[in-house]
């Protein structure tokens, strides 16, 4: 009746052993570190870099407890600050030999403690919020207003190229706004632009107006295409903040949407505000330059022969050197979205452009005229330019064209961000800045652990008193939802904040919640006279119900809360909901494991440890006692 086959117990000890292992990793603490990451969009760091920096600091006589690549950085972990600061120095001094000119970004960091084969079975601990960490938090707006006329401005040019193309005179186009309108000097002439335009720009909304010689088409832009371009700015700015904020060794940046127009970016472990603010309100601008092949340019490139009159030198993505002419062909502003893809006859990676209709002007006069040579896109950072990619135009362009050839699909992922994200789609500005130093964050930490700590002992003992040793092992199972929450929150590699450490609290109070639902049960069966076997088992069984229906309730308002709450509601309901599932199999299953194993192999068992039972005085005295305290 109350023993669980040998299969469920096997799954109570894994769980188990898991909870441990992946739980671990916190415990450790964090260790200092020197990150290293790429200072200009256009260097990749890969395992030769790592292989490098272990090198310096080989050299350098500096003990590391080692140095791995990860992501998008290398980063080297030791056992005091003196060493970090001693590791950063030489780093530094060894990867940037021109400090004006800085090619990496080498950052003081912190990491976990936890041994490596613990790291190596992918057992971290969680991230810690910026609350806890400390860190710097910006609330910024976008200025929708810009991202709006900057759509209005590449919307005047393509009615400027559709009307020329289609050979409709016009008496000349302006700007209002957002609105653009265009004169004519005769009504049939209006006519076929107004049906011309409203085929080929149905982003707006085209009305035809005046008299006589002053006629005029006038487009306005949709509502719906209003939202769509600020909603596309917003989202071009995170993914551009994304990338910037990777050179400051952040472990794990919040940069979401609040409202419409405003991002929010925390940045936990960062006390230096000035050069966080530098990293996020950089500029990045985008050019295309047609190579110089010349004899004196080869010369020039091999570094035989100084650079001729009208060219410059830069470097390619490999680091080989490549003069290009300073005639801008077309910039940034131009493009209007860069993806990855195939070459569609070589099957080939290759990256496909769009430009607005200015820019395929431009691309079709200029690639009609330079089939066969070489054409260079760079980047701009800081006043710092690099060739991003250098290829060979293949035949006449326009709106749409695409680069390819000797790469891999990897790096035509990487060139289409550089070319999409290179730059904000729209300005910002920081509305709000607030800095919470590491002091403040390990006493929040300080304080969390202690609500937790306190609430557990605070439940423990109750229980024990109350329930004897079915609250031992109500306390016990507690124990071990506590544990699972912590394993899961560090494997999903979860951030901690303070409302989090409310959520755990609270989490307590409704995991111990269903084995008091229990417990009272197994008594109000004893008490109606049941075996004390029967009243083990009646009582979890029909406890059950109930404590399903309390927590799929619960778990309702905790999905809403996750669904539609951001920030540290988002947060509160993260650790809230995988509490919920935790405590469902921590107290129904790992309890009645424990009572089982005890109680379990008792045949005739008279009592159990489960404290007062009261019955009334007329059955108190003809029945068997069948608790005891």
């Amino acid at each position: 009746m109350n023993r669980y086959p040998l299969w469920k117990y096997l799954i109570l000890l894994v769980a188990l052993v898991l909870g441990l292992v992946y739980a671990l990793p916190n415990v450790f603490g964090e260790a200092p570190a020197v990150q290293v990451s790429s200072a200009k969009a256009t260097l990749k760091l890969d395992e030769a870099t790592a292989t490098r920096v272990a090198g310096v600091l080989k050299d350098a006589g500096i003990a590391a407890d080692f140095v791995q690549f990860e992501g998008n950085s290398v980063r080297a972990r030791f056992t005091d600050t003196d060493t970090q600061i001693r590791a950063k120095d030489a780093i530094t001094k060894a990867l940037n030999p021109d400090p004006a000119d800085p090619s990496y970004i080498v950052a003081l960091n912190l990491l976990s403690r936890s041994p490596t084969w613990l790291s190596a079975m992918r057992a971290l601990p969680m991230y810690l919020g910026l609350d806890l960490r400390g860190g710097v938090h910006f609330l910024m707006q976008v200025d929708m207003k810009s991202a709006l006329t900057k759509k209005a401005e590449a919307l005047t040019g393509d009615v400027r190229t559709l009307l020329r193309d289609k050979n409709l005179r016009h008496a000349g186009i302006n700007r209002d706004g957002n609105n653009v309108e265009v004169r004519f000097r005769d009504e049939a002439t209006q006519t076929s632009a107004r049906n011309v335009l409203s085929d080929a720009l149905p982003d707006l909304t085209w009305t035809a107006g005046g008299s006589g010689s002053e006629l005029f088409v006038r487009g306005v832009l949709k509502p719906q295409a209003a939202l769509k371009v600020q909603e596309a700015a917003v989202k071009q700015n995170i993914t551009t903040l994304h990338n910037r904020v990777n050179e400051l060794g952040v472990a794990e940046p919040v940069i979401q949407q609040q409202g419409i127009d405003r991002v929010v970016v925390q940045l936990p472990g960062v006390q230096d505000t000035a050069k966080a603010k530098d990293i996020i309100g950089r500029t990045a601008t985008l050019e295309l330059r047609m190579v110089d092949e010349s004899p004196e340019a080869a010369a020039a490139a091999s570094g035989s022969g100084p650079v001729p009159f009208g060219t410059e030198r830069y470097t390619v993505r490999g680091g080989s050197p490549i003069i290009v002419k300073r005639q801008v062909i077309l910039t940034g502003d131009s493009l209007t979205d860069a993806q990855a893809g195939f070459d569609g006859q070589s099957h080939e990676p290759a990256v496909h452009l769009t430009v607005d209709a200015k820019g395929a002007r431009i691309m079709r006069d200029v690639s009609r005229e330079n089939i066969g040579k070489r054409m260079a896109i760079l980047l701009f950072e800081k006043g710092k330019g690099e060739v991003v990619t250098a290829p060979a135009i293949r035949g006449e362009l326009g709106a749409r064209f695409q680069i390819s050839g000797a790469m891999t699909t990897t790096e035509a992922s990487d060139v289409a961000l550089l070319l999409r994200a290179g730059s904000l789609a729209a300005p910002m500005e920081i509305i709000e800045e607030r800095t919470i130093g590491p002091s403040l964050g390990a006493e929040n930490i300080a304080k969390g652990f202690n609500s937790v700590l306190y609430g557990f002992i605070a439940i423990a003992v109750f229980m024990s008193a109350y329930y004897l040793l079915f609250g031992v092992f109500s306390t016990l199972a507690l124990a071990f939802n506590l544990l699972l929450l912590t394993a899961v929150l560090s494997m999903l590699q979860a951030t901690l904040t303070l409302p989090g450490f409310a959520a755990i609290a609270l989490t307590l109070g409704m995991a111990i919640d269903a084995n008091v639902l229990i417990n009272e049960r197994v008594r109000e069966e004893l008490r109606n006279g049941a075996a004390p076997q029967t009243a083990i088992n009646l009582g979890y069984e029909r406890a059950f119900a109930t404590i399903l229906d309390s927590n799929i309730t619960t778990l309702i308002a905790g999905l809403a809360l996750l669904a539609f709450g951001s920030g540290p509601v988002r947060g509160f309901a993260v650790v809230h909901c995988l509490g919920i599932l935790t405590s469902m199999f921590s107290a129904v299953m790992f309890s009645r494991g424990l009572v089982n194993l005890w109680y379990g192999r008792k045949k005739k068992l008279k009592s159990v440890s489960i404290g007062q039972v009261w019955k009334p005085a007329a059955a108190a005295g003809a029945a068997a006692p069948s608790a005891r305290r």
